[in-house]
């Protein structure tokens, strides 16, 4: 038999199910290691220069970099909130000694990147150096 009563229980049972997967999905996804994306460093540009170093992480982890002169490639490998960064190859063009260091530093402390973690476009590299970048949504 049908009453108004049961029926208002499974209707607020739904809403309340339907609200938690409705709140949980975005931040699970928000959360998750950016496979797939593109992000650049939150820091402004080398004085004679607008580049922002970025990183293009591949659904598995490998990576382009295009640093404040140098570019090459590496690998980036998640577990949990673990990381391990490995550097490859890098093409040098030329650079000027300050850029250089500046992405030898920029790679030294990629590589030295323990933890991570996601708060939305937001992602840190936690190691001896905190490193923040952002997400490319454009």
């Amino acid at each position: 038999m049908f009453s108004v009563q049961g029926f208002l229980r499974m209707t607020a049972a739904f809403a309340v199910f339907a609200a938690a997967g409705w709140l949980t999905s975005p931040v699970a996804a928000d959360e998750e290691f950016p496979f797939g994306f593109e992000m650049s460093l939150d820091a402004p540009p080398q004085p004679g220069s607008k580049r922002i170093p970025t990183l293009e992480i591949g659904d598995h982890g490998e990576t382009k970099l295009d640093l404040w002169c140098k570019t090459g490639v590496g690998q980036f490998s998640v577990a949990g909130n673990t990381v391990i960064f490995v550097p490859g190859q890098l093409q040098d063009p030329g650079c000027p000694p300050a850029r250089a260091q500046a992405d030898d530093d920029l790679i030294a402390a990629l590589s030295e990147a323990t933890t991570w973690r996601r708060r939305g476009d937001q992602v840190s590299f936690v190691g001896s150096k905190l490193l923040r970048f952002h997400i490319n949504t454009n």
